[in-house]
């Protein structure tokens, strides 16, 4: 009989809460120009993609989260045809949106060509070819000095970067100065999504509402939701900004008719069901976010332990 791993990885969620996970193999470690990067094989959850101490994605449980972020708001738009994905390095946010017909191009920004390399090498199920797809642009640069620059527009901007650590890279994001600037390079029915940092009882005021009320100062129309994560051990929140479709009324039907007609696979886990039922935040959170006068801008941002 196999003996199994006496190694553990442990993560510390914060400063009174760490949960461990049986590893089987450290695949690689090492320090890019921007963050520390780590991937390694756990028993529970496969190979696992960690950037400075944060689980970002894992294999056997990642489409949750991709699904998450990506379909919601792709089958809330009619033919989506060209997307901004701001982050994304491991290829599989690329990669729900290429299961889409309508889709004729995805422009996708990371600042750390390191990870994308990495991604590329040792995570091949979560990318699943989607940087070799001839509708994709890769450029490795960071999403607000482009967007800056450029008059380019986009049917769907999708943000799918780590979370606001004063020491990494991604703080900017999350800032109402860049929010306007994805505003305006967004189509007349546009929508952006981002991922908005754990969404639980316990832990959503610490970056979600901010998140949340940060985007409704810009955005016509601002939707949260969220869903169970596994190997993140917490519950994990979304936001949809839209510029006039509000995606808590499209119905189950048109979903579950879009999903079959223009998509070339299966989905595991969104469907129109789901989507019906997905924007329901609890009372708690509700109120919290009514209560909630915190705006993040570059001179004031919001960070996580």
């Amino acid at each position: 009989m196999n003996k199994k791993s006496n190694r553990w990885y442990i993560e510390h969620l914060n400063e009174d809460f760490s949960y461990s996970l049986r590893l089987k193999r450290v695949i690689y470690t090492g320090q890019s120009e921007f963050q520390h990067i780590d991937i390694i094989e756990t028993i529970p959850f496969g190979k696992t993609l960690i950037l400075d101490g944060k689980t970002q994605s894992s294999e056997s449980d990642e489409y949750i989260y991709h699904e998450l972020l990506v379909q919601p708001a792709l089958h809330s738009l009619d033919k989506v045809q060209n997307v901004f994905i701001a982050g994304g390095g491991e290829g599989a946010t690329a990669r729900e949106v290429l299961y889409h017909n309508s889709v004729k191009s995805i422009t996708m920004l990371d600042l750390d060509e390191e990870v994308v390399k990495l991604c590329k090498q040792y995570l091949p199920n979560h990318h699943k070819g989607s940087f070799e797809d001839k509708r994709m642009t890769l450029i490795y640069e960071d999403a607000l000095t482009y967007l800056s620059s450029t008059n380019e527009t986009y049917d769907l901007i999708i943000i799918d970067i780590p979370d606001p650590l004063e020491a990494g890279p991604a703080y900017k994001l999350f800032t109402q100065e860049f929010y306007t600037i994805v505003l305006n390079h967004l189509e007349n029915n546009g929508m952006m999504v981002l991922q908005a940092g754990a969404c639980g009882p316990l832990d959503h005021k610490e970056v979600f509402t901010a998140i949340y009320n940060t985007v409704d100062s810009i955005f016509p129309i601002t939707r949260g939701y969220n869903g169970f994560i596994p190997s993140y051990n917490s519950v994990w929140g979304f936001i949809i900004g839209s510029k006039s479709i509000d995606p808590t009324v499209i119905t189950k039907e048109k979903i579950d008719k879009n999903v079959q007609e223009s998509l070339n696979t299966k989905l595991k886990y969104y469907d129109g069901k789901l989507h019906q039922g997905l924007f329901n935040l609890s009372k708690e959170i509700r109120t919290s976010i009514k209560n909630e006068d915190r705006i993040i801008t570059l001179d004031n941002p919001i960070f996580i332990v």
